[in-house]
Order: structure tokens, then sequence, then C-alpha cells
């Protein structure tokens, strides 16, 4: 593990095992911590100047969201991938997010529009520049926007929750030539279909869109079998 890919906590809020939990939380979602790495405390304690008390308090959290195994007397690792674990997060996310397009279809308003109309136009600039980094953020803000637009406070905080095991995986995916581009077209014809208030259609494009998860996900465990489970 190369502890220097955590980022600093000095700007992060909080409470200190909070910050330090954001700090390797966000190492193991954007995969800099790939699954399989072993964590050691007295390192992380010593880059981010912490005691191993607010370490161990972040690492329990981790554990608790199944982003990290925590063996007893022998080595904390992250968590490795597993296609039945994806696949739940999938059926998941697309209960939500159908049912959120299909209701911001309905109810959106000018300013709501006006802010996923940006959003996509961002990713088009993004991908242009091939920084695709900053493209897969502003692809988590747009589904973030939709399930924010529907009124329920709590939903992008499931949505969040359930799309852990997703998010790392779709790392992975991310550099697939001609995925980017494919992903705005979707989304454009998400945004359409909202623009022009219609749900039927927002929901058939969601669920169109969402179905690219798995069956490009699923060739990872070939390819990068040693971020999977083994049987």
């Amino acid at each position: 593990m190369t502890e220097s890919t955590l980022n600093k906590i000095e700007n992060l809020s909080g409470s200190l095992s909070q910050r330090v939990y954001q700090s390797l939380r966000e190492a193991i979602l954007s995969m800099r911590y790939p699954p399989g790495t072993v964590i050691r405390k007295g390192a992380i304690c010593e880059q981010l100047g912490v005691s191993r008390s607010p370490v161990a308090e972040a690492l329990a959290r981790l554990s608790a969201e199944g982003l990290v195994d925590i063996i007893p007397q022998s080595a904390t690792k992250v968590s490795c991938f597993s296609m039945d674990d994806i696949r739940e997060a999938c059926f998941l996310r697309q209960a939500l997010e159908i049912a959120a397009v299909e209701r911001v279809a309905q109810y959106r308003n000018a300013e709501e529009l006006a802010a996923l109309t940006r959003n996509v136009r961002m990713q088009e600039l993004l991908v242009a520049d091939k920084d695709f980094v900053g493209f897969y953020q502003m692809d988590e803000e747009f589904h973030t926007l939709l399930m924010d637009f529907t009124g329920f406070g709590g939903v992008s905080q499931v949505l969040e929750s359930v799309s852990l095991h997703l998010t790392r995986a779709r790392m992975l995916v991310l550099p697939e030539e001609g995925r980017p581009i494919e992903t705005i077209k979707e989304h454009k014809v998400i945004l359409k279909a909202i623009k022009e208030q219609n749900p039927d259609a927002a929901r058939q494009a969601m669920k169109h869109h969402l179905g690219q998860l798995v069956p490009r996900i699923q060739p990872l465990e070939e390819s990068h079998a040693e971020y999977f489970k083994r049987n």
C-alpha cells in the first residue's frame, strides 16, 4: 500500500475519526486503494499525524460498510469485489433511480432542468479534454441531482450506501474506450425526457442506461481476477 495516496485531513470537517474515515473511504472508492490492499494502521497514523484510536474507529466504520475486512490478530485489507454484491447493488440502484427519474420528469422545475443541462454540458467538455476522472465525478453528480430533485431528503444517502461496490468497480470500467461518450448520449436521452416531462420515456431511458452496468463489469472478474473474491 502506498499511504501517500491518502488525502490530507486538515481541510475535512467533523471529528478526527470522521476525517480519517473520509480520507480512507475516498481512497478506497477511487481505487487508489484497490481490493486486497493491506491497510497498516501505523503507516496511516504517521502520514495523517493521528493516534491509533481514530484510525481504528474509521476502519470499524469502513468494515461495517463492507469496504474493508478486519481479520483479528492478522491484517486489515480492502475488501474484494463479489459479482453477487454488484448485481444486488445494480438491482437496488435501478429500483431507486427509475422511481426517481420518473418523479423528476413529472415535477421538475426550470431551475432543476437548468442544473441537469449544465451538468451534461460539463460532462461533454471534460470528455473532450480527456479528463475522465472529472467526467466520472460529473456523472455521479448527474445521478445525485436526480435523487435530490425528488424532494426526498434521504434518498441520495440511500443511493450512495447501496452503490459503494458499484462505485469502486466502475472506476475500472471508466477508461474503456468510447464508454464516456456513450454515457453522455444516454444522459441526453434521460435529460430530453425530463425536459419534455415524459415520465414513461424517462423511466425507459434510465432503465437502459443502468442496464449497461453489469454487462460491462462482468468481464472484470476475469481481466482483474485479483480484485474479486474466490469461491
